[in-house]
């Protein structure tokens, strides 16, 4: 069958590869490929920054953000044929360490964990692919193609969730909400921040394309320049992991803010801050900066939840554009306007 493939640690090694159909030993859930996203994490892949392929295989299938429909199912499984269904990207450790233990694969301390289309694991970006019942995601019928947005909203429904847990050490009520990057991570946060009700600003370097009208469309205020934001964020969601952009924003936080790091920046770039001053600042205010990634069970039926509860024409016009399997590496070079691109499997 055909599958999205590198070779990992591989430059410009992206392919449409001829694989093997998928073992068994990948779940009692045989699925047919519907659609893969792309993101950050797929472009590094491809240039062979980082990525692990199963032991004794060259090749690794790629394709983290997944869709599918259901071929065949073991009674009892919850699932049936016909069904949509999205897979739960990381696997714990099998030691376990004592994250991985108690379902918080996402914390694992000892990096032995395993990730679909990452690390060690074939991805789902396939004609076919496999997954256990206990990683398998129902998508409700009326999500549809949209369903390919679980796995990215899932991101952003642990990172409030940690907001909430870190919020929830002092008075915690909210008002205003800062987010940095207009790509899909962002534009989601964003989305889930006017879903709970705050005041939201969204920071990001277009002019022109969608993003602005998109941010407007969700009844947030579009920024192309940090000044022009005239009151403090309470919390602040950071998607573009530019350091300058990290620090200006640190500098921002009222007492007991929360600054949440998602983004992660693919150069090399360094900036000199006055780092003693920036600490003094975060220390007097009780202000914190916590990092996430990736997500637990619980966070994919939370993204579905968000999913439902949006405007389904919104979230059409986060995808803005799909490309066939039989050219997948296109998806890797970015075009003007592209928020979120999406590989059809079937084409």
């Amino acid at each position: 069958m055909r599958a999205m493939t590198v070779v990992p640690g591989k430059a410009d090694s992206a392919s449409i590869g001829e694989v093997p159909e998928p073992p068994e030993s990948d779940g009692s859930i045989l699925v047919e490929g519907l659609l893969a996203g792309i993101c950050g994490t797929d472009i590094e892949l491809c240039s062979g920054l980082f990525g692990t392929g199963r032991p004794g295989v060259d090749k690794l299938v790629i394709g983290h953000e997944s869709l599918g429909r259901v071929l065949e199912a073991p009674a009892g499984s919850g699932f049936a044929t016909g069904d949509l269904i999205a897979g739960i990207v990381r696997r714990p450790d099998p030691v376990p360490c004592p994250a991985c233990a108690r379902g918080e694969w996402d914390f694992c301390r000892n990096g032995l964990y395993t990730e679909r289309g990452i690390k060690a694991m074939d991805g789902y970006g396939a004609e076919r692919w496999r997954v256990d019942p206990y990683y398998a995601v129902p998508v409700p019928a009326q999500l549809g193609h949209l369903g390919v947005l679980v796995e990215p909203a899932s991101i952003l429904t642990k990172a409030w969730d940690q907001i909430d847990q870190v919020g929830a050490r002092s008075w915690y009520g909210p008002e205003h909400v800062l987010v940095t990057g207009a790509g899909p991570i962002g534009l989601l946060a964003a989305l889930i921040a006017k879903q709970r009700g705050h005041t939201v600003h969204v920071l990001d370097l277009a002019t022109d394309g969608p993003k602005p009208q998109l941010v407007r469309d969700l009844g947030a205020e579009y920024l192309t320049d940090l000044s022009d934001l005239a009151v403090a964020p309470d919390i602040v969601l950071e998607a573009t992991g530019a350091g300058q952009v990290v620090y200006d924003c640190a500098k921002l936080l009222p007492p007991a803010g929360v600054m949440c790091l998602t983004g992660i920046s693919p150069g090399p770039a360094s900036i000199d801050i006055q780092l003693d001053a920036l600490t003094r600042q975060l220390v007097v205010r009780n202000a914190a900066l916590v990092g996430t990634v990736n997500a637990a069970k619980r966070h994919y039926p939370e993204a579905v939840d968000v999913l439902l509860a949006a405007d389904p024409a919104w979230l059409e016009r986060l995808i803005t554009r799909t490309v066939p399997l039989s050219t997948w590496p296109d998806a890797l070079v970015k075009e003007p306007g592209d928020i979120k691109v999406v590989v059809d499997l079937q084409a």
